[in-house]
């Protein structure tokens, strides 16, 4: 609870300036009465409402009730008293950060009536000094209205911001957990199969070597063989770590096309703004996939690649002059559909299939704009 009351001081959630004049204005008012005891009486009453207040911030549970009715009397005294209403918005700047819903609704309806009643006395007595600040005592009890809410809700927004900064530092802890695990998977059956069979290999054309000699350079062969294989792949896995844009696929594809005698139909250059790495990889990997189906399945003679990016998302539309298919159909049975539906679930993006004469594939992700992190303090 102190550490609440310190962030309250550090951020008030008004200038620290206002509440320093409020802080200052009741003695004002106390000595504009004439009597000696009235402004002893004043100046107690104004000592006791901030050291209450401070303890009503440190307390938790059924102190709170005792605190906020003491203050509750001493803003109702001075309202009457020496027509000093101002200490209402403290009271309603505490009811804002009580968390308990039963305490905040009962303090802020006994608060809201309280102020309305010595408002509403003091107009009715007339009383000039109290008249002369109406413009003022009207903002202050709309401010008791409303002020208790939207510090509630200005804390409730901060409790979510802070559970979903939590939630994404665990989702990325995750993700990494889940890299890690897929590249010791991935060097596990790429070396780890391929330098067990160097091994024995190597072991074999050791012992073969003076006893029969071409059985010998036949398994170095394949040691050289295995050794290379195990390369390409090595060089394949850390280009997929690596991350592909979309600029490198799109020049790929063209050229798996061009080996699949399809004609290429699509502009030769590409830009694309504000897409991190990550989503150009998922859009990468789905096009590469959309393209695979085309050369493989659709005896197509052409393949029309659009890729369009607009303020609300960025589409990728493959189509086709193939034989078609049925999509349900064919999500059963591969043709890496399913792979490429989860990857754009995952980016919150959608796979839109249309199959009659020819093919549409249209993958669309929405756009997300890099922002500016901005650092804030709050209670």
């Amino acid at each position: 609870m102190a550490k609440k009351y310190i962030a309250f001081l550090k951020n008030p959630g008004i200038s620290p300036y206002i509440w320093i004049l409020l802080s200052i204005l009741p003695f004002y008012f106390i000595f504009q009465s004439s009597s000696t005891y009235e402004i002893a009486v004043g100046i107690l009453l104004t000592i006791t409402f901030f050291i209450v207040y401070r303890f009503a911030f440190i307390s938790d549970r059924w102190p709170v009730y005792l605190w906020s009715s003491i203050l509750i009397a001493i803003s109702m005294t001075m309202a009457i008293l020496f027509h000093y209403i101002y200490f209402a918005i403290f009271i309603a700047s505490y009811n804002g950060n009580i968390k308990n819903k039963v305490a905040f609704y009962t303090i802020y309806v006994a608060h809201l009536v309280v102020t309305t009643a010595a408002i509403n006395f003091n107009i009715v007595i007339g009383e000039q000094l109290f008249l002369t600040q109406l413009p003022f005592i009207i903002i202050i009890w709309i401010s008791v209205i409303l002020l208790p809410f939207t510090i509630s809700n200005k804390h409730k927004q901060e409790k979510l911001e802070r559970e979903l900064a939590y939630a994404n530092k665990r989702i990325s802890d995750l993700v990494k957990q889940e890299e890690r695990q897929r590249i010791a998977r991935d060097l596990h059956d790429t070396l780890g199969q391929k330098l067990s069979l160097i091994g024995l290999k190597s072991d074999l054309a050791r012992r073969l070597i003076y006893k029969n000699p071409e059985q010998a350079r036949d398994e170095l062969k394949d040691v050289q063989q295995t050794a290379r294989t195990a390369l390409n792949e090595v060089r394949k896995m850390v280009s997929q770590m690596r991350g592909i844009r979309l600029k490198e696929e799109l020049v790929s594809v063209k050229q798996l096309l061009k080996a699949a005698e399809i004609e290429y139909i699509g502009s030769d250059t590409l830009k694309v703004v504000n897409v991190s790495l990550f989503i150009e990889n998922i859009l990468s990997m789905c096009l590469k996939e959309a393209v695979t189906n085309v050369v493989k399945h659709s005896k197509a003679s052409y393949c029309k690649i659009k890729i369009i990016q607009t303020e609300k998302d960025i589409r990728i539309i493959v189509e086709d002059n193939g034989v078609g298919f049925d999509p349900t159909e064919h999500e059963t049975k591969g043709n890496g559909l399913i792979g490429m539906k989860e990857r754009l679930d995952f980016v919150n993006g959608t796979l839109d299939i249309h199959s009659n004469a020819g093919t549409t594939v249209t993958m669309s992700v929405p756009t997300v704009l890099r922002a500016v992190e901005q650092e804030g303090k709050g209670i």
